[in-house]
């Protein structure tokens, strides 16, 4: 079953950041990674937050959270 991105992405927008990170977290393509590593900066998590980004073939991005947020919205739109 693939992941519902928008979903994880919604629950993040949301607040929800432990319902988020415990859908994401059993994904390992392109997206998921870079959704990831994002929950993982929201929580304040940098190095784990790098790992992932890395995972997904992308340095950590020096942007806002919101920007981010956005970015992901996007790419996710795109696909």
């Amino acid at each position: 079953m693939a992941c519902d991105y928008f979903e994880v992405l919604d629950l993040a927008k949301d607040g929800k950041w432990d319902e988020a990170h415990k859908l994401i977290q059993s994904y390992s393509d392109r997206m998921s990674c870079l959704i990831h590593g994002y929950l993982h900066r929201v929580e304040g998590d940098s190095s784990n937050a790098k790992y992932w980004y890395r995972r997904a073939d992308e340095e950590m991005p020096d942007n806002t959270l919101e920007e981010e947020l956005t970015r992901l919205y996007e790419a996710v739109s795109s696909t």
